[in-house]
């Protein structure tokens, strides 16, 4: 049974949060599952279930909230060098819940990753989500697997470029005409907003690299609590604290 103090701190925050903007592109950096599981004695396999076990919920709060982009960072290319014993459940356990949220038909699944980096199974599961709800009109989620701030922006450039050496063009001229606009156009997110507000749980305040390029005028907001832990009113006053601040682009 829900303490009713909690629930009415959630009806005022609910209340509160009716009368101001609500950020359209939220990042979710998913931090604290093995140490949640350490915590509680068990294997770093069953935070990563806890986890895991959270992210509908969160996906319905910020639908509830009017958010238009979810990303979650599930998975990132240093991760991609733990052991195998470590590794192979967690990849199984992204796979499974990708597979879920898809088969669930309520949002629009995008990858947002170096699949060449990851196993083909699960760059394989990646890609079904993304062509089983390619028609969903609902909150889009980009699911970071295989991701790396850096990694995305060599995979930008280098896209960038042999699509201009397919359409005639020479390294020079490339180089002379380059904006930024060109490399947004190749981001794992492209045609997307860039997130308004960037969350991390466990209470490790940096960024990781995480949405490197797009972040530029994200503002952060650091939980304490691991993720299998997060609450709706957790979600709540991060929204509170992004419509608290006054946001400056570039100065």
């Amino acid at each position: 049974m829900r303490n009713p103090l909690y629930s009415a701190y959630e009806r005022r925050l609910v209340k509160e949060l009716g009368r101001t903007a609500v950020p359209r592109h939220v990042g979710m950096i998913v931090d604290g599952n093995r140490r949640f599981a350490k915590a509680r004695g068990a294997a770093a396999d069953a935070g990563h279930r806890a986890g895991a076990a959270k992210i509908a919920d969160f996906l319905e709060w910020c639908e509830d909230a009017g958010v238009e982009v979810v990303t979650l960072w599930l998975l990132s290319t240093d991760n991609l060098r733990r052991p195998q014993d470590e590794l192979t459940p967690l990849l199984r356990i992204i796979e499974g819940v990708v597979a879920d949220l898809a088969a669930s038909g309520r949002w629009r699944m995008h990858p947002a990753g170096a699949l060449d980096l990851l196993p083909v199974e699960t760059a394989a599961t990646l890609r079904r989500a993304a062509e089983m709800t390619e028609g969903v009109d609902g909150l889009v989620v980009n699911v970071a697997v295989g991701y790396g701030g850096r990694q995305e922006i060599a995979d930008a450039v280098r896209s960038l470029l042999l699509t201009r050496a397919a359409e005639g063009a020479d390294l020079a001229e490339v180089a002379r005409d380059l904006t930024v606009e060109d490399i947004g156009d190749h981001l794992y997110t492209k045609g997307q907003p860039d997130p308004d507000l960037v969350i991390r749980t466990s209470g490790e305040q940096r960024l990781s690299g995480f949405l490197l390029w797009q972040s530029a005028h994200s503002e952060y907001y650091f939980c304490e609590v691991y993720w299998p832990e997060f609450r709706r009113v957790d979600f709540l006053r991060a929204l509170r604290s992004y419509a608290d601040r006054h946001r400056r682009f570039g100065g």
